[in-house]
């Protein structure tokens, strides 16, 4: 006797993550309803059936949408973006959709799997290894959205994981790790030979097989993980590698820091500055221990992505 259709609803499936996500999942036998405000922008694939995601901003009725899935990944939302939306789009859509969305699925579904964010947990910064076991410190009102996102879901009834990526990286890849990759794709040297601070990053491969491994683990249930690749990874090394990718020698100069944080500021670019230049370290053990395996290695992973075809760099 075959074993019931597993049918899984992917909310944001056609942004970065959701079209890697639908596809990654199809192709391990899922059968895949994959949610977006334009299902056309989803592309085909056999196994999924391409439907529209209701108005976020406004209140939904979910229930034609969870109908018959037994599993639920939530990635919908609006991104981090400081300073160009007002906080309640935040709270709406980041928040009381959550709760929404777990009402329609309580009692209907096995696991409803969560994609939060790191920044719930830290800043852009730290001076130690972050753990599950720190305490949650939201610095804005996008990661203070996403942690009240958290508290909804535990506290509705449904089967569910949490899960907090780091900084995700791979073919398609926006904001910072894409405006670095076009800078690698330059001739020209680059001031970051003396960049050898730690970062923790994810490879959307990892992201898409711990999303699964949460979808089934019974271990995964009611917990919250933060998610990594095994090893952190300098500023150095990851220009390096990205150039490594693209065929070219690393030409990194070792500038003093000073210097190149006054560069940075002269083109308004401070923010960026401390993303680059700080400590942040994820530890994703407890993930592990249950029985996630990362596959894939951050220098690697990030060569990979700029030998791709239209790679991160086009994003």
């Amino acid at each position: 006797m075959s074993a019931p259709k597993r049918i899984v609803l992917v909310t944001g499936a056609s942004g970065f993550l959701g079209k890697h996500m639908v596809r990654a999942l199809a192709a391990n036998g899922w059968a895949v309803r994959a949610a977006a405000r334009d299902p056309a922008a989803i592309p085909e694939a056999a196994g999924v059936e391409r439907v529209a995601l209701p108005d976020l901003a406004r209140e939904a009725d979910w229930a034609p949408l969870v109908g018959g899935a037994t599993h639920i990944v939530h990635l919908a939302g609006v991104a981090h973006a400081p300073g160009h939306l007002p906080e309640d789009v935040y709270t709406r859509i980041n928040r009381d959709v959550v709760g929404e969305l777990a009402d329609a699925a309580r009692g209907r579904v096995e696991r409803f799997v969560l994609m939060s964010t790191v920044r719930a947990q830290a800043g852009l910064a730290a001076d130690h290894v972050i753990t599950e076991a720190d305490p949650p410190l939201p610095t804005d009102v996008y990661s203070r959205s996403k942690l009240e996102a958290e508290l909804l879901l535990a506290e509705s009834g449904v089967p569910f994981s949490v899960l907090r990526p780091a900084v995700v990286y791979g073919r398609g890849v926006k904001g910072n790790i894409a405006s670095l990759a076009t800078l690698a794709q330059t001739p020209m040297p680059l001031p970051f030979g003396g960049l050898d601070n730690r970062r923790s990053l994810l490879a959307i491969d990892n992201l898409a097989s711990a999303i699964e491994f949460a979808l089934v683990s019974a271990k995964a249930e009611g917990e919250m993980f933060l998610v990594a690749d095994t090893e952190p990874i300098s500023v150095a090394d990851l220009v390096t590698a990205m150039r490594e990718g693209l065929g070219r020698p690393p030409h990194l100069l070792r500038v003093p820091t000073g210097a190149v944080k006054r560069l940075m500021a002269t083109f308004g670019k401070e923010r960026e500055w401390e993303r680059l230049s700080g400590n942040f370290v994820i530890d994703s053990g407890k993930l592990r221990a249950i029985g996630w395996d990362p596959s894939v290695k951050t220098y690697d992973g990030i060569a990979a992505m700029m030998r791709a075809p239209n790679g991160a760099a086009s994003a």
